[in-house]
């Protein structure tokens, strides 16, 4: 299935974290900025043409990915979750899993455990918009879907990456 990709190969050294650390914090620094950080916080001293080869290696590699995504002042945001027909799944899963998953309202798309199988973090620029692709999605993939239940998600509190938790991606002995 187009979309997937196999784990990064990538052998972290403290710089790389410590830079992935300083872009999830301002994703706009430059690598003549982050340069400077890396020798005046961390004692490291590198040139800019360093960090921008590994912050290159790492974009190439798939170590992170990037996205632009709009303040969600500009949408409205909705957790949806697809049960699943067993009777039609065999003929219309893939269809249907491809409709949500390419579909340019979906911001995030995930499989979990449980009885709703298939999720998602959909953004709509209205509720009018939002209530048109459900239908829309029914009339194409309703056969395939029990039942789609969705959220209202409001009063986003958080929406970013803290830099703490990329500390674990370098671990030293």
């Amino acid at each position: 299935m187009s979309g997937e990709r196999d784990a990064p190969d990538w052998e972290f050294k403290e710089r790389d974290v410590l830079i992935l650390r300083e872009l999830s914090r301002d994703p706009q620094l430059s690598s003549r900025d982050l340069a400077r950080i890396l020798e005046t916080e961390h004692d490291i001293e590198v040139s800019h043409v360093t960090v921008s080869e590994s912050i290159r290696g790492m974009r190439e590699e798939g170590v992170f990915r990037e996205a632009i995504i709009p303040n969600e002042e500009y949408f409205i945001f909705g957790m949806f979750e697809f049960k699943i027909n067993p009777e039609h799944f065999e003929e219309g899963w893939r269809d249907a899993m491809e409709y949500i998953r390419d579909s340019p309202n979906t911001l995030m798309y995930f499989l979990s455990d449980g009885e709703y199988q298939w999720k998602s973090v959909m953004m709509f620029p209205d509720r009018e918009t939002e209530s048109k692709w459900i239908h829309d999605f029914y009339k194409e993939h309703g056969e395939v879907v029990d039942n789609l239940r969705n959220s209202v998600v409001h009063n986003v509190l958080k929406f970013r990456t803290d830099p703490e938790i990329l500390e674990t991606l370098h671990e030293e002995d």
